[in-house]
């Protein structure tokens, strides 16, 4: 079983930052991808930024520039700064990452998906 612990969210002016955290833990073998999502009301969830099973690291054009992704691996986990925030920022952010871990004697790569945070940006 693996868990996604997410942190850092909030309410923040418009030009203001936020860092976001968020956390694997549980029977890991291997994180492949890993990265953030968005979903604000009506809309569809996109991708924020993240590394994928290739390597790279991937930012939607909207966030480019503002935005930073980090991740330590020593701690299986990752970052997002977010600067220069706009209110269309405002949505609530989910940490997701396909990882293998341990069931039972066997292991399984899975996608999992944080409980999400909120972000909102006032004008």
């Amino acid at each position: 079983q693996v868990q996604l612990m997410e942190s850092g969210g909030g309410l923040v002016q418009a030009g203001g930052s936020l860092r976001l955290s968020c956390a694997a833990s549980g029977s890991i073998v291997s994180i492949y991808a890993m990265g953030w999502y968005r979903q604000a009301p009506g809309k569809q969830r996109e991708l924020v930024a993240g590394f994928t099973r290739g390597g790279s690291t991937e930012y939607a054009d909207s966030v480019k520039g503002r935005f930073t992704f980090s991740r330590d691996n020593a701690k299986d986990t990752v970052y997002l700064q977010m600067n220069s925030l706009k209110p269309e920022d405002t949505a609530v952010y989910y940490c997701n990452a396909y990882i293998e871990a341990l069931v039972g004697v066997t292991s399984t790569p899975l996608r999992y998906w944080g409980q999400g945070t909120q972000v909102t940006v006032s004008s």
